[in-house]
């Protein structure tokens, strides 16, 4: 079963392969996605890994939280299924 991680305070030069390969240290990443800001088209500073299993997703969370990535020092954690939403904006 794989597991998503939740990946805070990116800089903005961080890229889904700049995550697949750092993250491939730990075991098999599934996907890497880093989330884009719709209208400016840049980087929102966080990012989902999934990897294919919990012992890896530990491990990376263990060997690369707290540590710099670009000179920020980036915070990963377990991510959380997502919330439903209503649209009340308008």
């Amino acid at each position: 079963m794989s597991t998503k991680l939740y990946i805070g305070n990116l800089p903005y030069s961080a890229t889904d392969q700049t995550l697949t390969d750092k993250f491939s240290e730990c075991g098999t990443v599934n996907s890497a996605k880093v989330i884009m800001d719709r209208e400016s088209g840049r980087s929102k500073g966080f990012a989902f890994v999934e990897m294919s299993s919990a012992a890896e997703a530990s491990n990376a969370i263990n060997k690369f939280n707290g540590t710099e990535l670009d000179g920020r020092s980036i915070s990963i954690a377990e991510a959380k299924p997502m919330a439903p939403r209503t649209n009340n904006r308008y």
